[in-house]
């Protein structure tokens, strides 16, 4: 049993133990008062008493051997897959809430927008077929750049393309308003949105109401020379439409950093199509050491003042 003033501390993760181990030494370096271990170190005498956890891309069959736990602090932004297993479990669930995640993303963001904008796909089909030939220009303050979504990550985003000089737009579930942003809500805005964009940016999280958001109807919307880049999750998008509006040149590409299923597997014709970049779910990856930051300052407010964390809305899923 430990000797230390807390109930121990576990950590759920089915990462490769070169990922477990980094996160391990960053957590314990920033609660060095605290017996953080993988769950399954502990005795189950000692997980019998822990009423907080480390969520880190969890087996959730584990939380059966925590009965008195109260709350589960996520290491990623996106929650989706522990909403339901929160609620069936009458636990809280915070997310991860880094200013180093929102700047990784809005990074990458701006870099695949300047791709698409400055026409790089075209460029390269020119080169395979060896032929010569200059593009037309458009300045980014006429280029019209769309983000479904306006939480933590999209408004970093909007806010870097905005500040780049891109004609940007956001649209999101409740109305808001960011500088130098046209920003809107509700379905008639949405509809409009897309009819007037150039690139459009999925950035939303995966809930019921935006799974399959951004179906058929939705891509026949958009103008024929849009490009879409998803960087959200993937059943947002619905891959059979996107592929049938590439083939018939609705739309001019997209650039996909998440699917349906990952890794993506081999038979997926995405993987081959001259429209379409695949990624490997690397637009914003997560920090081991600003991420236990901000997770330790959390379980350090609970331990100290019984705070816990603004949680996840269960019934919205962020």
């Amino acid at each position: 049993m430990s000797d230390r003033p807390w109930p121990v501390l576990p950590l759920l993760s089915l990462k490769s133990n070169r990922l477990k181990t980094e996160l391990l030494t960053c957590l314990r370096d920033e609660l060095p008062e605290e017996n953080i271990d993988l769950v399954e170190n502990f005795s189950s005498q000692e997980l019998a008493n822990a009423d907080v956890a480390i969520a880190d891309n969890p087996d959730v069959s584990m939380l059966t051997h925590l009965p008195r736990l109260r709350w589960l602090q996520s290491m990623w932004a996106g929650v989706e897959n522990l909403v339901e297993l929160a609620r069936n479990n009458n636990l809280q669930l915070v997310r991860l809430v880094d200013p180093q995640l929102a700047l990784n993303m809005s990074e990458t963001t701006l870099a695949w927008t300047l791709f698409l904008h400055l026409r790089m796909t075209e460029y390269a089909e020119l080169q395979r077929d060896k032929r010569w030939q200059q593009l037309g220009h458009t300045t980014a303050d006429n280029r019209r750049v769309s983000l479904l979504g306006l939480g933590q990550l999209g408004t970093a985003c909007a806010q870097r393309l905005a500040d780049h000089g891109f004609s940007v737009s956001a649209w999101s579930s409740g109305h808001k308003t960011l500088p130098g942003v046209t920003c809107c809500s509700g379905p008639k805005a949405l509809a409009d949105m897309l009819s007037k964009t150039d690139i459009l940016i999925v950035l939303l999280p995966l809930t019921k109401k935006t799974n399959n958001l951004i179906d058929k109807q939705a891509l026949s919307l958009l103008p024929a020379t849009a490009s879409l880049i998803n960087f959200a999750r993937g059943p947002i998008v619905n891959t059979n439409a996107l592929l049938d509006a590439l083939d018939h040149n609705q739309l001019n590409h997209a650039v996909l950093d998440v699917f349906d299923q990952e890794p993506l597997p081999a038979s997926s014709p995405l993987w081959q199509h001259n429209k379409v970049t695949v990624l490997p779910h690397i637009a914003a990856p997560t920090s081991p050491r600003t991420a236990a930051k901000i997770a330790a300052l959390n379980i350090r407010n609970y331990r100290t003042k019984g705070e816990i964390p603004e949680p996840v809305d269960l019934d919205k899923g962020f």
